[in-house]
Order: structure tokens, then C-alpha cells, then sequence
């Protein structure tokens, strides 16, 4: 397995160490690290789409649910954005990092039905250089489309046009994963193999599952998570479930990252029928892509094809949690050049309700973020982000090059907090709440921050009515 150095690692290494001059430049670098807090400096805006897809389901828009990661993406000096027009159709487009002019091609496929799962995820296929899109899915067939060989490699010596994508198609070329998807999402390994996570089954009763492409074919890993084991709360128990997934991410020593939480079928398991029934923020790596998952002690609980991870495995849960507190489902994650794996969760705190009877209503008034975070000697750390959400959604997480944190909360607001402090100094740097109109959830460019520092975010403005086209946009931030 590749070892990946860190970014500290290769600001030291980028200093010799044969002068005392040369040590003296790398206690000083050493000491800028340390001492660069977080900022956010707005360097631009750019539209997208003037007239973008709009309507309202399950709280959010198909154009802007954030648990689609792969929405905007930046690969080989291009930044690449996906979206529904107006029309319906499915279109992606691309810019020159640093343009604010976007080319947009149709790639023949319309929304099939409004729903705000139906989200277009992207992923790029390093060995041949491929952008693949999968879409329009909610525990139901999925459509997928792949570009020419090259496209993404050399993009510079490809037209952007329709005739640069294949046909849509209702397999993986011809590999068919499940009639009941949902929320793809693209990774690439550290082998460079891109895989596609999804759900299979439906919502409190599905799996996890992986698939992988080798630069020629696609095959099916298999389920990773399980759907059964008895969960019993305070007021009841549930027989089925399923897990949702805040991310998966890779470090730069290969190990994959997953925090989730669970949600249950049986809604016995709350005080209240208006709650939601997810429960405990879990965590599980790998070593071995995806195939091998252990517990934060390293232990082995689950292996994907065979023996999936279940609610009844030990050591998954690092931060407990009743059904009782309309904790969200599918927020974010990230790791820092340690190789430590970060996550941001939000629920109602006890110190508001002990019951929430409307999930909905009980998030917008007193929800609240949360940053968990596990140290090198394997502890694991929670800090509540001041700033009250305002909303039942969902927010972002990503770190800068010095590893200080950002969450991108919901209408557009930046809060953050220096890696110097161990991340508890958490404060409002931009708030775009009245200057951006956003609607509520945002898609962040996670890919583009470690390629030239800046953060992205997509997002749309909200309607003039229930379902009258709005404008999509994507603004830029220059981190430290």
C-alpha cells in the first residue's frame, strides 16, 4: 500500500537540512503552520444557470443536497459542475480554474420524477481519464453516463459537447448493482481504481454497498453494512435499519474513513412519531479499499460481500445518541494530514428538548453543529459549534492546508476554527445568509481546496414562488 507524505510533511522536506540557515527556515515554516489560523477571502462568483431546476422535497432541492458530494469537482485545471435546468435536463458543465464563463452541455437524460434524492454525482476515473455521472435515483433504477477516454485528462484537446458522452445507460456497462438506489458517490482509491458508494434497499431497511472500476469494467464489491440485529431504546425496538454514510474519504496513508449514524425502521424507537428514528454517529476504516472494516480500536468487524457491519458490532459508536434528538442523517466528513478523521453532526440538545416532536420544526429552532474528532492516541473529542443552525439541513466540512477547519452551514455561512486551538475556537467568518439568497444546503468542491486552496461551494437562490426556476450559482473563497 502507497504511503502518502503529509502536507506538513512536505513543507519540511522541502527545506534542506544541511545549513543551519536551512534549520532555521524550517522552524520558522514549522512555526507559520502553526500559527496560520483560518480566513476565507471572497475572490469571486460565478452563474451557473439562470433559470436552474426548482422545487421542494424532503426539505431541499435536487440541485443542492449536499450528501451528493461529487456535484462540483475540480480535475487537471478544470472545475466541473452538474445540475437540472428548467427543462429537466441533465447537464454538466466545465470552466478554466480562475474563469467565470462555464460551457454547458445536455447529456440526454430528463428528471424522471420531483424528488430532491434524484441528485447527478460525478467521479473521474484516473487511468482513463473518464468522467463518469450517475443520477435520478431514490430506491428505484439509476441511469449512468460515462465520457470519451481522455476527457478529463486532457480536457484543453477536447470540444465540450454531447458527443463527448456515451449513451445513458440503467447498469454499470452492462454490471447491474440493485433496482433500489440511492446516493452515489464517488471516491477514488489509492490504487487509482474510482468506486462508486451507494445505498441498496430503502430507508431504515438498506445497505451500504461499493462498486469499482478498473479502468476498463465495472464490477460489484458487495453489501458492507448490514440491515438486520435488534436495536432497542428506551421506548421500544426495531428489527431493521440502515446506514447512512457523512462520507468516505480516503487519507494519505490509504485508510478510508466512514462515520455514519443509524436509522431505524420501526418508529417505536422514539418518544415521538414526528422525530426521526437515526441514532449514535458511528465509525468504521479500512486498509485494504474497501473490502476489511475495523472499529476505532482496529479490530475487524465486517468484511463487504460476506459479513457486514451491523448495529450489533462492537466498538462502532463514538459519540451515543438517542432517536429522541433529530440528529441528521449524512452530514461530513474529512481527514487531516495526520490521517485523522474529523466529522460534523447536528441534533437538538438535551438542554432544548429530551423529545423532539417535530424534526423539522425542533432543527430549525434549536439545533445545533457539532465537530468530533479523534486524536492520535485514539480518543475521540467533541466540540458544539456556537452558532445555531437555523435550519432542519445539513452542512459541509472541509480543511484547509494547515488543517484548520470550515463548516459551511446552511444559506451560506462559513464558521470556523484553527487547528492551534485543537479546533475549539469556532467562529462566524462569512455569513452570505442576505447577500447570497441561498435556499439552505450548499455542494462544496471538495476536491478543489487541496489543489489551489480555494473553497467552492455551489448553491441556489431561493424561488420567487414554489416551483418558479432560480438562479444556480457557484462562489469561491481563498483559504489559507
Amino acid at each position: 500500500m502507497p504511503v502518502y507524505p503529509s502536507r506538513r510533511g512536505l513543507l519540511r522536506g522541502a527545506v534542506g537540512v544541511s545549513t543551519a540557515l536551512a534549520i532555521s527556515a524550517t522552524t520558522a515554516t514549522a512555526r507559520a503552520t502553526a500559527d496560520t489560523g483560518p480566513s476565507a477571502t471572497l475572490i469571486g462568483s460565478s452563474l451557473l444557470d439562470a433559470r436552474a431546476l426548482y422545487f421542494v422535497s424532503y426539505n431541499g432541492l435536487v440541485n443542492n443536497n449536499s450528501f451528493q458530494k461529487n456535484g462540483l469537482l475540480t480535475h487537471q485545471g478544470y472545475q466541473y459542475a452538474v445540475w437540472y435546468t428548467a427543462d429537466r435536463n441533465a447537464v454538466v458543465a466545465r470552466r478554466p480554474v480562475g474563469s467565470s464563463a462555464w460551457s454547458v452541455c445536455r447529456i440526454g437524460h430528463t428528471l424522471s420524477t420531483n424528488d430532491s434524492h434524484n441528485v447527478i454525482s460525478a467521479g473521474v476515473s484516473p487511468s482513463d481519464g473518464r468522467l463518469h455521472l450517475v443520477m435520478d435515483s431514490h430506491s428505484s433504477r439509476y441511469f449512468y453516463v460515462k465520457s470519451v477516454a481522455g476527457l478529463m485528462s486532457s480536457p484543453a484537446s477536447h470540444p465540450w459537447s454531447s458527443a463527448q458522452f456515451g449513451p445513458v445507460q440503467t447498469s454499470m456497462d452492462g454490471v447491474a448493482l440493485t433496482s433500489t438506489f440511492t446516493y452515489p458517490q464517488f471516491i477514488v482509491s489509492p490504487a487509482g481504481r474510482l468506486q462508486l458508494s451507494y445505498r441498496t434497499g430503502v430507508s431504515g431497511n438498506g445497505q451500504a454497498a461499493l462498486a469499482e472500476y478498473n479502468g476498463s469494467s465495472w464490477a460489484n464489491l458487495g453489501n458492507w453494512s448490514s440491515n438486520t440485529g435488534i436495536y432497542t431504546s428506551t421506548h421500544g425496538s426495531s428489527s431493521r435499519r440502515n446506514l447512512y454514510l457523512h462520507g468516505l474519504d480516503y487519507g494519505r496513508d490509504g485508510t478510508l474513513h466512514v462515520f455514519g449514524t443509524w436509522r431505524e425502521q420501526s418508529s417505536s424507537v422514539m418518544c415521538s412519531s414526528g422525530g426521526l428514528t437515526n441514532h449514535d454517529t458511528v465509525y468504521v476504516s479500512s486498509t485494504d479499499n474497501g473490502r476489511t472494516w475495523r472499529n476505532s480500536a482496529g479490530a475487524v468487524v465486517g468484511r463487504t460481500g460476506s459479513s457486514p457491519v451491523s448495529v450489533t458490532s462492537a466498538g462502532l459508536v463514538v459519540d451515543a445518541l438517542s432517536p429522541d434528538h433529530a440528529l441528521m442523517n449524512q452530514e461530513s466528513q474529512a481527514v487531516d494530514s495526520a490521517g485523522l478523521p474529523h466529522a460534523l453532526i447536528s441534533y437538538v440538545p438535551g438542554r432544548f428538548a429530551q423529545c423532539v416532536t417535530d424534526y423539522v420544526s425542533g432543527r430549525v429552532a434549536n439545533a445545533r453543529p457539532f465537530h468530533v474528532w479523534k486524536d492520535a492516541s485514539g480518543g475521540w473529542h467533541k466540540t458544539e459549534i456556537p452558532v445555531a443552525l437555523g435550519s432542519s439541513q445539513r452542512s459541509q466540512l472541509v480543511l484547509d492546508a494547515y488543517d484548520n477547519a470550515y463548516a459551511v452551514m446552511p444559506y451560506g455561512r462559513i464558521v470556523a476554527a484553527s487547528a492551534g486551538s485543537k479546533w475549539t475556537d469556532w467562529t462566524m467568518i462569512y455569513d452570505g445568509r442576505n447577500s447570497l439568497r441561498a435556499f439552505g444546503e450548499v455542494v462544496v468542491d471538495h476536491t478543489r481546496i487541496s489543489q489551489d486552496g480555494v473553497l467552492s461551494f455551489m448553491y441556489q437562490e431561493k424561488s420567487s414562488g414554489s416551483t418558479a426556476p432560480s438562479p444556480l450559482r457557484v462562489i469561491d473563497f481563498r483559504l489559507p
